[in-house]
């Protein structure tokens, strides 16, 4: 898959081909049917009569068809049983499909489910050497490694006990240890960072991004952000079949959208629209008292995208327009960053709203949640219902936190309900777009403006 997935990759250049992949396996109903089934054709083929058929085909993927480009990164998305862990199981060896074919150029390095490779009653020492040996390692490459391998791992003692007796997380910590140190030219993660603390993902994570300079990765997630984060595109599977295939944010955003529909069932259908109204007119107050210590020398562009922007509705409300001003300053369009500014989202109600709800959530290039609020806690303390035909708006005051250089999308909704069971009735990803240029550094995904900065010695 290259960075255009529409385009064909030089063979020189492919890590993985899959073509025409396809895995069938066969279920009965009793074990007794299992058993004849391994037994009565073959009798039916001495005495040369009609074989008889027991148990029923599942197909766990059909028809499946991709190539990734060396070095690119590919999330590999959908809801479970979609068969994900089959395909990567194909992918590394570990299966044998039905049908097709799968090639891998280079050494594959996996973390599939938990556990998988390692031997329950062989401490973690001894699974370190099985497993870095099954993956193309020397004995003397793993003696090399393998303080460097206990150290990722940071298990402590529990290297010498078998591994029946560890926990999820130690698995995975072992179990990444060793893939992170066999110079693999193909990594498949999945899943697996889930159940790990927050300093080992940190520790996965940083050698995940290494290994992204050189090697390929597979990356299969529930979690979009991480997939838009990490990969250039991303491939869908949904029943065994390839339902989407392309740029990780479009793909996300379409499966987002389809899980939403899973959940509402019937009650609601979700169409795919784009808004189509002008941005509100603004009204502008100074209330800055107290400039920052630092001169941030920044400044904010804000474009309205609703008339473009992608998502879904349903038909019961409405995003009329939303709008982000300064209350310092009368640029209608330039921001500084660290300044006062008002966020206003506009509506309407297609049907009654017992519990409304409007929010938005700005993101980075790489939909990464950065910051944003909803409605409820104001409607929680004073609840109020919007009746059909209704115009309503929503009003946040907040500080503009310091951001990097780059583009942010604003992703604005209307719902109905609470904050555990609620109807998105129009969900718009970039209806609004928030251009940073600075010429001074900043630190973090998300900054703010600092009251005071010092540096004091102590007396001699």
């Amino acid at each position: 898959m290259s960075s255009d997935p529409q385009l064909p990759i030089p063979c020189g250049e492919i890590a993985i081909r899959v073509q025409g992949l396809s895995k069938c396996y066969k279920v009965y109903d009793t074990p007794k049917d299992r058993l004849k089934a391994f037994l009565v054709p073959r009798l039916q083929r001495l005495v040369r009569l009609t074989e008889t058929g027991y148990g029923k085909e599942f197909w766990a993927l059909r028809d499946i068809s991709f190539a990734i480009k060396r070095g690119d990164t590919v999330g590999i998305i959908g809801c479970n049983g979609s068969g994900k862990s089959t395909l990567l199981q194909a992918i590394c060896g570990t299966l044998t499909p039905s049908l097709g074919i799968v090639e891998t150029h280079g050494r594959v390095a996996a973390l599939l489910e938990l556990g998988a490779g390692f031997n329950p009653e062989f401490t973690g020492r001894e699974n370190v050497h099985m497993n870095a040996a099954l993956l193309g390692l020397s004995d003397r490459e793993v003696e090399e490694r393998f303080d460097s391998i206990a150290s990722f791992a940071d298990i402590g003692d529990y290297l010498d006990q078998p591994v029946k007796t560890y926990s999820s997380g130690m698995y995975v910590r072992l179990a990444f240890a060793i893939i992170a140190h066999v110079d693999a030219d193909i990594l498949i993660v999945d899943e697996a960072l889930a159940v790990g603390d927050a300093i080992f993902t940190q520790k996965c994570m940083r050698f995940i991004r290494r290994f992204q300079q050189h090697g390929t990765l597979l990356f299969v997630s529930h979690d979009m952000s991480a997939v838009q984060n990490l990969c250039r595109n991303a491939i869908w599977l949904d029943q065994g079949s390839i339902r989407r295939i392309g740029n990780s944010k479009t793909t996300a955003e379409a499966y987002l959208q389809y899980t939403l529909q899973e959940l509402y069932g019937t009650e609601v259908a979700l169409e795919s629209t784009t808004g189509n109204s002008a941005p509100a007119p603004v009204n502008k107050t100074d209330v800055r008292e107290k400039p920052p210590a630092v001169d941030y020398d920044t400044q904010v562009a804000v474009f309205n995208n609703l008339p473009d922007a992608s998502g879904w509705a349903t038909g019961g409300a409405e995003l009329l327009g939303i709008h982000l001003e300064s209350m310092e300053r009368d640029t209608a369009a330039i921001f500084s960053g660290g300044e006062r500014v008002r966020m206003r989202i506009r509506a309407i109600a297609h049907k009654e709203l017992i519990s409304p709800i409007v929010g938005f959530i700005v993101k980075d290039r790489l939909g990464q949640d950065l910051f944003g609020e909803n409605t409820l806690p104001f409607t929680v303390l004073s609840p109020r219902t919007i009746k059909q035909g209704q115009e309503f708006k929503a009003e946040f005051i907040f500080n503009l936190p310091m951001l990097p250089n780059g583009q942010y999308a604003v992703m604005a909704s209307v719902a109905d309900g609470d904050l555990h069971n609620h109807i998105q009735h129009h969900y718009l990803h970039d209806a609004l777009i928030i251009t940073v240029a600075s010429s001074k550094i900043r630190w973090g995904i998300v900054g703010i403006p600092f009251e005071r900065v010092s540096l004091e010695a102590a007396d001699v």
